[in-house]
């Protein structure tokens, strides 16, 4: 086989000069950029050009890049080493002549577009190394001589013949120009590192990675996350082009959090093509992500510490060699990251433990080994009517005199014993005042099991405390706190509005037969401890207890705007904590508890009352009344939950309610609308029932209108959906005998109740 010829063998002696020329202007360029313009200019003059590129492969990038160019367009171009005419030539390593580019669906018109230029005809030759491996593209744009003058094979056989002959020169000044970058970025990073391992303080250091890594990677930002252990998760106060702006941020969301969580690093060039990526900052900041750089970051143990993200590196996307340089940069600060950190958390933890004391309202002291006074919170200023001049680097012998000389010797022997003391009501005398407290003396011990001094602690037993424990004994003490905060008067009498909540157990007689005294008295504190938490869950105030009855208000003695919600939501919550007491009683084969619970809003007088023996604070009125018949009212209707309009029409929240009728309770003339609530429900407990609620509506409208059969069948369907509603089945029974006892043209559909 004939052995394929040389683009060199069939050159002109003319065109043979014009390469000996290639060879030692190239030869003679100090610099790869030297080299570079020196063959563009020669290639564009031989071939008669108006303009010429040269494209040198990125093997890191996969890109054709233009280090210099000829005839006006100074501007690095970057092109994906597939794309384009020159992508083509790199890709085939053949020549192309295109007479008319635009007509070739290789070309790239955006080009054109961007700088203006018009390009007609194009010549591309790929350079080659003397081992035949590919290092780039040398193209020449539009022939000169008019619109109709365009590049022979012959202008192309010159092209490729002198990129040939210029191959040589340009692979050694490319290697040459890698090494100088490789010693040029290893300098850089010694001196970053050792700039960096000095720093102690979290905010500096954190300041000083997220600047170093930005200029390092030449990124627009760059932000280093680092893992909450306490809340679970990636926090940040410092951010390279995000000013003070803090972010937080569940450890497994977003690509910092897949990072964190793989342990793997991620390289994203196109950032909202990723599913993982998140939009929502860059609306919020008005920045834009293009490409995502993340990697974790990993203490010397193994154990993934953090993430450090870097966003659009400037000029193109990121490279496998911005990868390894930020894992590289990444291991060797995570020590000096893990010790400004143990720093900061020491910090914050003494931090934490001084802002705690000083919010204490127990006086706090703390003393030596010999017995001198360290420390006082603000609160022991005020409870031992000192100040920090007084108390300070005083004995305790010296400043706990005359009637208190009993708290230094319980200092003395807590010490001793190593045990702590406890004295409950003690007296005590300050600035001249008889006071009252509870007091603490604890033993301070080293992890070594050593001796450090002494803790005392004095709890003021004030009128103030009083009063807030009695009221606490009726309602959650947060709303207890809150009432003494306002100084509202609350026990000598108001009307106010509120929702008022009762519950009963239901056969509770036979119940107690079969328990026996103690096995009642267990069962019940079981019970009222479950069924008071979700009262208190939701802020109501428990009024009193009624035998095996609960009575709880909601919006006293303190109104807010969900008192009717909260209300509702405990009544719910009472009945699923119910069926979880009665999934383990049966468990155990004890006998399951059922009861009913009623609703109402209404205006209702609270206060102090009883005789001047013994008082409780409770309320009374026409509200509480009704709240009481619609709880006896669940028997009668087979419910579990009753409430009244007043109460439905105070409602913020979406509940399942239907309205189970219109009645006039005992002791009453006015009618009342009454709603059944089955949010409580499962599936298995009530099925269907959105289908049971339409058609028990549709019942019921046409049990108003007197259509009796009609009413009777959408009843009838509502079993269908459900056998065991009960309501449906009453109204079905009601409708038969209004069929046989008409109740007139007048009737208004209110049924009158005949029991309490």
């Amino acid at each position: 086989m004939a052995k394929s010829k040389s683009p060199i063998d069939t050159l002109s002696l003319a065109e043979a000069k014009i390469l000996l020329e290639v060879a030692r202007k190239v030869a003679d360029g100090q610099t790869l950029d030297d080299q570079l313009e020196t063959l563009v200019t020669l290639v564009t003059e031989a071939t008669g050009a108006d303009r010429g590129t040269l494209f040198v492969n990125d093997p890191s990038t996969q890109e054709l890049y233009s280090r210099v160019t000829v005839g006006g367009l100074k501007r690095e171009i970057r092109i994906l080493n597939t794309t384009g005419i020159a992508g083509s030539v790199f890709q085939t390593g053949k020549g192309l002549l295109v007479k008319d580019v635009y007509k070739d669906s290789r070309f790239n018109k955006t080009v054109d577009e961007q700088t203006g230029y018009r390009t007609r005809s194009i010549a591309c030759a790929p350079i080659r190394t003397v081992r035949g491996e590919l290092i780039g593209v040398v193209e020449v744009l539009n022939r000169k001589g008019g619109k109709s003058a365009h590049f022979t094979p012959k202008d192309l056989k010159l092209l490729e013949a002198m990129a040939m002959q210029a191959s040589v020169s340009l692979q050694r000044s490319l290697l040459m120009e890698l090494g100088e970058k490789e010693k040029a970025k290893e300098a850089e990073f010694l001196s970053v590192v050792s700039e960096i391992s000095g720093e102690i303080q979290l905010g500096n250091l954190l300041a000083k990675i997220i600047r170093t890594i930005t200029r390092l990677l030449h990124a627009e930002r760059s932000t280093l996350f680092i893992n909450d252990e306490k809340t679970q998760e990636l926090y940040t106060e410092v951010g390279e082009g995000l000013g003070a702006t803090q972010i937080r941020f569940p450890n497994h969301l977003g690509i910092a959090g897949a990072v964190f969580t793989s342990g793997q690093t991620v390289n994203i060039q196109h950032a909202y093509a990723d599913l993982r990526f998140n939009p929502g900052f860059d609306k919020k900041t008005g920045f834009f992500t293009r490409s995502i750089l993340c990697t974790p970051v990993i203490n010397k143990a193994g154990k993934v510490i953090g993430a450090t993200q870097v966003l659009n590196k400037r000029g193109g996307a990121f490279t496998h060699e911005d990868e390894a340089k930020l894992k590289a940069f990444t291991a060797q600060v995570s020590v000096a990251l893990e010790n400004a950190k143990l720093f900061d958390d020491v910090q914050n933890m003494k931090n934490y433990a001084e802002s705690m004391l000083e919010s204490m309202s127990n006086a706090v002291v703390t003393l030596n080994e010999e017995g001198v006074i360290q420390t006082c919170n603000k609160a022991g200023y005020r409870i031992l009517k000192t100040s920090a001049k007084e108390v300070l680097k005083k004995k305790a012998a010296e400043f706990f005199i005359g009637k208190n000389t009993w708290i230094e010797e319980k200092i003395r022997s807590t010490s001793a014993s190593k045990e702590p003391a406890l004295v409950m009501d003690a007296e005590m005398e300050w600035g001249g005042e008889k006071a009252s407290a509870n007091v603490s003396v604890l033993p301070l011990i080293s992890v070594k099991d050593k001796p450090l001094g002494s803790l005392l602690m004095i709890e003021d037993i004030s009128d103030e405390k009083r009063m807030k424990g009695t009221m606490a004994r009726y309602m959650d003490p947060a709303i207890a706190d809150q009432l003494m905060a306002t100084g509202k008067e609350v026990l000598g009498g108001n009307i106010s509005e509120a929702s008022v909540l009762f519950s009963d157990v239901r056969s509770f007689t036979t119940l107690t037969e079969s328990l026996g005294a103690q096995g009642t008295v267990g069962l019940l504190n079981e019970y009222f401890t479950l069924m008071v938490d979700c009262l208190q869950k939701e802020g109501g105030m428990l009024d009193k207890f009624i035998g095996d009855a609960i009575m709880a208000i909601f919006g006293l003695p303190l109104p807010r705007e969900d008192d009717a919600d909260r209300s509702v939501r405990a009544g719910i919550g009472m009945l699923v904590e119910l069926d979880r007491f009665n999934a383990a009683r049966k468990a155990r084969g004890m006998m399951a508890i059922d009861m009913g619970l009623g609703i109402n809003t209404d205006e209702i007088v609270s206060g102090n009352i009883g005789s001047p023996k013994r008082m409780n604070y409770t309320v009374i009125g026409d509200g509480v009344n009704l709240a009481a018949r619609l709880e006896t009212a669940c028997k009668q209707y087979g419910a579990k939950m009753l409430v009244s309009d007043a109460t439905v029409k105070k409602l913020k929240g979406t509940y399942r309610m239907r309205e189970a009728d219109r009645v006039v309770v005992k002791g009453k003339t006015e009618p009342v609308v009454i709603y059944e609530c089955l949010d409580y429900h499962t599936d298995a407990t009530f099925p269907n029932q959105m289908e049971v609620i339409n058609q028990f509506k549709d019942g019921l409208a046409k049990y108003r209108k007197q259509d009796w059969d009609k009413a009777r069948a959408a009843f009838r369907e509502a079993l269908k959906a459900h056998a065991g509603d009960k309501l449906s089945k009453i109204y079905i029974e009601r409708c038969d005998y209004f069929q046989k006892s008409p109740p007139g043209e007048k009737w208004d559909g209110v049924w009158i109740m005949k029991e309490k």
